[in-house]
């Protein structure tokens, strides 16, 4: 049995569930109007506390869809009133102050319902926790305009007469974080504004606990470890993220074997931070790719490459053909109950199948 070690990192142990907090102050959820004309909806905030903050940092906390700089080009083109006056981007905020912000007109290019089947795991009236199917695309993008999640999402909220979180951009609402097209698995989305600064300021914090599991190439030699390697954009190639020592954004990684097989390995993966592919490259880098994940390393898994002899030699369809890398569970605080949560989905037919196979190779 290989041994653990103890890296000079946090170790994979003493990564806890946040403690469930006491409910916030009246200030940190403050009573919200909205009114809205055709083209340019106001929102409008009640502050009930002295924040001593910048209205600025104020509204980019109330309003998390939009970056601050384009809160601050709103506030300049004065859009943004306290207390019926034209404000400043470094007014400060006081007790008993009205903001009131014009917002942008929306596009009218928005994505459209689609009745695109979803498994939802957990639903309430704050937020919706999708099992997210393998090929489904998030959030429409880049020659993808219908047939993602958004529509799907969109569609059942109609026929629920239910609502997803606002933002910026209409092709986006109700979004909180992502998973790349052929990983399956839970996903949060927002169905109010509340839940979705709430929910995205945990993600923010990183104190939501994301946990995937993945079907890797070979056997690691430690049962858990720590990766500590730097992430960026691949040089050769925009579309894929790499290792960067030299310009690459701090990325942590914590692996943990679940099972071991002949050529490969269950693994728990647990992310510290939220780089793109992050995971993907990670177990790429230690040598042990994601099984099917051929743009980091990992191959296609057909029979022939596990030595099956209980199938035809023609059959060469893979056993899997996307990478083997479902997000499992995901432990938070739930945005307005204020109680800690722990969701769970179960693994997707094509990594159970492949499990269920090397399980029957034996060891």
């Amino acid at each position: 049995m290989a041994r653990k070690r103890t890296v000079n990192q946090t170790p994979p142990t003493d990564i806890a569930v946040p403690d469930v907090p006491s409910p916030p102050p009246l200030d940190a959820a403050p009573d919200e109007s909205e009114s809205a004309s055709d083209d340019s909806p106001q929102r409008e905030f009640h502050i009930r506390h002295d924040l001593i903050k910048r209205l600025d940092l104020y509204l980019k906390d109330r309003l998390p869809h939009h970056s601050r700089a384009s809160l601050q080009k709103l506030i300049k083109a004065g859009m943004a009133r306290v207390n019926g006056r034209i404000a400043r981007a470094s007014t400060v905020l006081r007790a008993g102050d009205v903001v009131a912000v014009q917002m942008p007109p929306v596009s009218s290019h928005e994505a459209l319902p689609e009745p695109i089947p979803l498994s939802i795991i957990h639903e309430d009236d704050h937020f919706i926790a999708i099992n997210k199917q393998r090929g489904l695309i998030v959030h429409p993008a880049r020659g993808n305009w219908s047939g993602t999640m958004i529509n799907a999402l969109l569609h059942h909220a109609r026929v629920t007469a239910g609502t997803l979180s606002t933002g910026s951009d209409p092709w986006r609402p109700g979004i909180i974080h992502r998973l790349d097209r052929d990983t399956t698995g839970i996903i949060l989305v927002a169905k109010t504004d509340e839940a979705h600064w709430r929910l995205a300021g945990q993600f923010e914090r990183r104190t939501i606990r994301k946990t995937y599991l993945a079907i890797v190439h070979g056997c690691p030699a430690l049962d858990s470890d720590l990766i500590d390697a730097p992430i960026g954009m691949n040089p050769h190639d925009r579309e894929k993220m790499a290792v960067r020592k030299d310009t690459g954004r701090p990325a942590q990684s914590v692996y943990t074997v679940v099972e071991r097989f002949r050529d490969f390995s269950l693994v728990e993966l647990s992310p510290k931070t939220g780089r793109t592919h992050q995971l993907r490259v990670h177990m790429a880098f230690i040598g042990h790719p994601i099984a099917g994940d051929v743009d980091y390393g990992g191959r296609l898994i057909r029979p022939a490459d596990l030595a099956v002899t209980q199938v035809s030699p023609q059959d060469t369809a893979p056993i899997i053909d996307r990478q083997a890398l479902h997000a499992y569970r995901l432990q938070f605080v739930h945005p307005v109950e204020y109680r800690r949560m722990t969701l769970e989905a179960p693994l997707p037919p094509d990594m159970t199948n492949f499990l269920t196979l090397l399980r029957s190779l034996g060891r």
